[in-house]
């Protein structure tokens, strides 16, 4: 197996569009030899626990509304061709993704990842839901297979949060600036919601030498909008 870590954050749009081209192309190749797991990047890291209003938020990181509305024209355009429901018009917070961020590596020791990053990705963009709030993830965490129970009592205390933290901190030290950044095999960079042609260029690769990543990964797209 060829490990593929990939640094995501829930709120991310284009984290979100990038999943689902890469697991398109996952499915086509039922055979792909990855191993995957999730690493944190935070957007805001100092976002407060409580998160703050969405469309402060956005008016404040995009000069006004007007600024905002263009700034994910695109994203809506984008998730739109990858078959995914972006609706943003629910989202009433932006939340501090900490507590996200420590579900998924909790997640990550029972096997659940992925089921708990979709679910994520799915409360937030689809359902609007605030993704900071503890009893929305441990609704996520059982509805995933995970106790929730035990899920609210680690999110009352801060078990884990410096380690989140520190990957965050450690992934910005490596070079990471934005996400999605997919990372294979330790050695290859791949930045951006790349489309799902390019995943099956590197997936037949890889199956068929086993050794290295193809050299052209593309470029990452154009997608300031999180």
């Amino acid at each position: 197996m060829i490990a593929l870590h990939i640094f995501s954050d829930p709120i991310c749009p284009w984290c979100y569009i990038g999943k689902a081209r890469l697991g398109r192309a996952l499915e086509a190749r039922p055979g792909h030899p990855f191993k995957i797991e999730w690493h944190p990047f935070m957007l805001n890291p100092e976002m407060p626990r409580s998160g703050m209003d969405r469309r402060a938020y956005l008016e404040a990181k995009f000069g006004g509304r007007d600024g905002a509305v263009a700034a994910y024209l695109p994203v809506v355009d984008e998730a739109r061709k990858s078959g995914l429901t972006v609706n943003l018009d629910a989202i009433a917070r932006t939340p501090s993704t900490l507590d996200a961020h420590r579900l998924i590596h909790w997640a990550g020791i029972e096997g659940r990842q992925m089921a708990v990053v979709s679910s994520l990705f799915k409360a937030y963009f689809v359902d609007g839901h605030d993704i900071g709030d503890a009893v929305v993830l441990s609704r996520i965490a059982t509805a995933c297979g995970m106790d929730g129970a035990v899920i609210a009592r680690l999110l009352a205390s801060d078990a884990d949060a410096d380690d989140i933290r520190a990957r965050d901190a450690d992934a910005r030290d490596k070079g990471i600036r934005a996400v999605p950044t997919f990372v294979i095999a330790g050695r290859h960079v791949v930045p951006g919601a790349q489309p799902v042609g390019l995943w099956l260029n590197v997936i037949d690769e890889l199956s068929g030498a086993k050794v290295d990543a193809p050299s052209d990964l593309g470029d990452p797209e154009d997608g300031p909008a999180c």
